[in-house]
């Protein structure tokens, strides 16, 4: 019989027919190129999400390019722009809403610390009624800023399991939770 034929595989044909990994390891490679993105725009940074969705910056490359504006259809909420405490219940009903596992993405100073309108009216950082994920500086923060958070993501994405990030927004939500309990004076 000639040694091509034989009725076994030679040594080291298999190692160079099957990739083997973990089931997590694949879904979590999955989610992350299949971002589908809530974009929650109030002011200027809408308008450099917008830019890029766009040809030019192409967040198609990223598996974000379908923005989704029903909460259920996403699972990812960017928070473009000021953010009113009038909002914020809102907001929040939007995370609640998104499809598990969700993430957030503050985009521009506006949304991360309520930027250059200290004021009564605007909630000073998105941090403190959601679990951000991703912080985006600039204000306006430019479309590769953006593109920068969503690969920033898709890597925080590839190293967490499911139930990893499952455990990390319970203490990001329990951390809100203190952070937000009103201070009693006896």
């Amino acid at each position: 019989m000639h040694p091509a034929s034989s009725a076994g595989p030679e040594k080291g044909q298999f190692d160079q027919s099957f990739i083997v990994g973990a089931l997590d390891d694949f879904i979590s490679w999955g989610q992350s190129y299949s971002l589908w993105p809530f974009p929650f725009a109030t002011a200027c940074c809408g308008i450099e999400y917008m830019a890029t969705s766009a040809s030019d910056f192409d967040i198609a490359r990223f598996g974000a390019e379908r923005p989704s504006f029903s909460p259920r259809q996403a699972d990812m909420i960017l928070v473009l722009g000021t953010i009113t405490y009038k909002m914020a219940p809102v907001l929040r009903n939007i995370y609640e809403q998104l499809a598990d596992p969700r993430y957030v993405v503050s985009v521009g100073a506006c949304a991360s610390s309520g930027g250059m309108f200290h004021t009564y009216a605007v909630l000073q950082g998105i941090d403190r009624i959601l679990p951000v994920d991703v912080y985006v500086p600039g204000c306006p923060p430019r479309p590769e800023a953006i593109l920068e958070a969503v690969m920033q993501l898709q890597k925080k994405l590839r190293a967490q399991t499911i139930e990893e990030r499952r455990e990390e927004i319970r203490h990001k939500l329990a951390l809100i939770e203190e952070k937000n309990r009103p201070i009693v004076v006896e």
